[in-house]
């Protein structure tokens, strides 16, 4: 029996990260957090967030609720994965 060549790939594990958003802060903050501190992100909720696989960013979605689990929902794949 032949195993094409893709099928040697499918069930390898991939890193796929959501990214809400980010910010800098200064050292001074960092070392200030505690337990319900709020960090501010340069992001609007009515923006999309962005998937990235292996720190490739392949699609854009929407921050959704499943059961009590968060999740995204594809709205954009990216056309050129750089």
């Amino acid at each position: 029996m032949e195993t094409s060549t893709l099928d040697l790939v499918l069930d390898v594990k991939v890193k796929v990260t959501v990214q809400l958003g980010s910010c800098l802060l200064p050292m001074r903050e960092v070392l200030a957090l505690t337990a319900g501190s709020v960090i501010q992100l340069q992001h609007r909720a009515s923006e999309p967030v962005g998937l990235y696989v292996n720190d490739k960013l392949v699609a854009y979605g929407e921050v959704v609720v499943v059961e009590e689990n968060f999740g995204i929902k594809i709205t954009e794949l990216v056309s050129k994965v750089s």
